[in-house]
C-alpha cells in the first residue's frame, strides 16, 4: 500500500477520534491578520479562504454510463479583508502602487485565535498583491463604521495548521 494512504487513513482515524470528544467550535470572531511578518489588526471580516481543484473531463468511447474525471491544478480566490477607515491606510497606498505598476508581492497568515488569543490555527499564504480596493458607503440615516474592502490576489495556500 502507499505510504501516503497509510498516512491519511491515520491522520482521518485521529479525527475521527477526536471528534467524538465534544470540543467546542472556535469562533469565527476571533481571528488577527499577519501581512509580511507584521500583525495588522482591525479587520471586522475576512473571506476567500478556499481552493478548488480543476478538472478536466474525457469522454470515453463506449462507456456512456460516466464521464471520466481527472485533476488539472487547484485554484484559489481572492482574499478579500473588511476593515474600518484609519488616517493612515498602508493598504491603500500599496494598493496605488501596483495600480501604478509597482507590484510587491508579500505573504501573509490568517491566525484563528482561542479565548485566550493564542493561535489554534492557521492559513498561510503566499505572494499576495492588491488587486482591488472598495471604499464605504456613506448613509447619513445609521452610525456605522465606515468600511473599505480590499481584495488581494495571492498565488497559493502554503498550509492549513493545527
Amino acid at each position: 500500500m502507499n505510504p501516503k494512504l497509510i498516512g491519511l487513513n491515520a491522520v482521518l482515524a485521529a479525527g475521527s477520534t477526536l471528534s467524538r470528544q465534544g470540543h467546542d467550535p472556535y469562533m469565527s470572531y476571533n481571528f488577527a491578520v499577519e501581512i509580511g511578518g507584521v500583525v495588522i489588526g482591525g479587520f471586522s471580516e475576512v473571506s476567500g479562504l478556499s481552493s478548488e481543484i480543476d478538472l478536466e473531463t474525457y469522454e470515453e468511447g463506449g462507456l456512456n454510463g460516466y464521464v471520466h474525471k481527472f485533476p488539472k491544478h487547484t485554484t484559489y480566490p481572492n482574499l478579500v479583508l473588511s476593515r474600518g477607515i484609519i488616517n493612515i491606510d498602508l493598504f491603500y497606498i500599496w494598493y496605488q502602487a501596483t495600480s501604478q505598476g509597482l507590484i510587491q508581492q508579500l505573504n501573509g497568515t490568517i491566525l484563528l485565535l482561542n479565548n485566550q488569543q493564542i493561535p489554534v490555527t492557521w492559513w498561510t499564504f503566499k505572494k499576495a498583491y492588491p488587486v482591488k480596493w472598495e471604499g464605504p458607503q456613506f448613509n447619513a440615516g445609521n452610525e456605522e463604521v465606515a468600511v473599505e474592502k480590499l481584495n488581494w490576489c495571492i498565488k497559493e495556500f502554503l498550509s492549513y495548521d493545527f
